[in-house]
């Protein structure tokens, strides 16, 4: 009888430390998941590069790497872009200086 209830009691401990573990990677995979897609925004850099307003709509963003528009402040640019709207927030990628982008579009329609 004892080495029954140990045997079950094993069998349940294995049984949580499981269920513990596949809740673990559920909700690691969810963490994974909330991140946006890269999408392609033009505006402008602040002049501190700690912020970007999108010509869009004149919303102001917080750059989440500031590094990534260094020698870019005050210049209109086009970001790709991790955008982050609950919080405000970009992570850039890369940047392109619109004027590039708009000369390319500009020849395209001629």
């Amino acid at each position: 009888m004892k080495k029954l209830m140990a045997s079950c009691f094993a069998l349940s401990l294995l049984l949580c430390s499981l269920a513990v573990a596949q809740d673990s990677m559920k909700q690691d995979s969810m963490k994974a998941d909330t991140g946006s897609k890269a999408v392609k925004v033009m505006g402008k850099i602040s002049d501190d590069g700690k912020s970007f307003v999108s010509d869009k709509d004149s919303k102001s963003w917080a750059i989440t790497n500031p590094e990534a528009v260094k020698g870019h402040e005050g210049h209109h640019v086009v970001l790709t872009a991790h955008v982050y709207a609950d919080k405000g927030e970009v992570h850039v990628m890369s940047l392109k200086m619109a004027g590039d982008t708009m000369k390319k579009d500009d020849s395209m329609q001629h």
